[in-house]
């Protein structure tokens, strides 16, 4: 079956999922005077090969949100709420995302499972967000799943730092549900971070507001590819 969400991060050379966010998770503003088109045109400059669209409250996104960016790029979206409903699937498959975010930490292991069967059913990828080994031992389908680490917690709504060793630690478990594209999301800053994530074995990162922070995006990216490649010409040294 074509994924176009999964397909489109395993081929890219700079598998960065970057994420139209209205608000940061204490209520400051993100896009600022750039607003959703310029920040979508920004991405697709960067290279994005897909973004994400935050449609929670908690973030002050709304189905709108995702319906406008759909509108304006034909990258594939990856939708990002809290969804606990196959009617929320569909409205999500509506709306034009290819990817939908499905939360282990508040989902029972059988809800879980019946909406990531729905989810395929209906084509889109499920994005399965993990936190600890026991949210990755309730992930079903996982060839046909995006499984990703948040390195922040809901349990705080997001607020606190993330954590990337959260990521680092959690790898082996991701890898072991078969999914072709383990990653890592939220609490990622620095082009160096970013650069060691993707060195140690994650096929995609998810990036909020750390790319829409910077003052220049294409710095940003420059600065990653300039890391990865220092650690990829350690490795050949050595």
């Amino acid at each position: 079956m074509n994924a176009p969400f999964t397909d489109a991060l395993a081929v890219a050379s700079r598998p960065l999922i970057m994420e139209v966010k209205l608000r940061d998770a204490d209520g400051r503003e993100l896009l600022g005077a750039r607003g959703v088109a310029e920040t979508v045109e920004r991405f697709e400059a960067a290279g994005a090969p897909c973004l994400s669209v935050v449609t929670g409250r908690w973030f002050g996104g709304t189905e709108g949100l995702l319906e406008e960016v759909a509108s304006l790029t034909s990258l594939p979206l990856l939708r990002k709420d809290f969804v606990t409903s196959r009617r929320q699937l569909e409205r999500t498959r509506e709306l034009g995302a290819s990817a939908v975010l499905l939360t282990a930490k508040v989902l029972p292991g059988a809800v879980l499972a019946r909406l990531t069967d729905h989810a395929l059913e209906l084509g889109l990828t499920p994005f399965v967000e993990v936190a600890d080994e026991a949210d990755v031992a309730l992930v079903a389908r996982g060839p046909r799943c995006v499984v990703a680490v948040n390195n922040k917690d809901i349990a705080t709504r997001e607020r606190l730092p993330g954590d990337p060793t959260r990521s680092r630690t959690l790898l082996p478990a991701v890898r072991s549900t078969g999914t072709r594209c383990p990653v890592s999301a939220s609490g990622i800053d620095a082009p160096a971070t970013a650069a060691r994530l993707l060195d140690e074995g994650f096929a995609g990162l998810l990036i909020g507001t750390g790319v829409l922070r910077a003052p220049s995006l294409t710095a940003w990216c420059a600065e990653l590819d300039a890391a990865r490649g220092a650690l990829a010409d350690g490795r050949s040294a050595r």
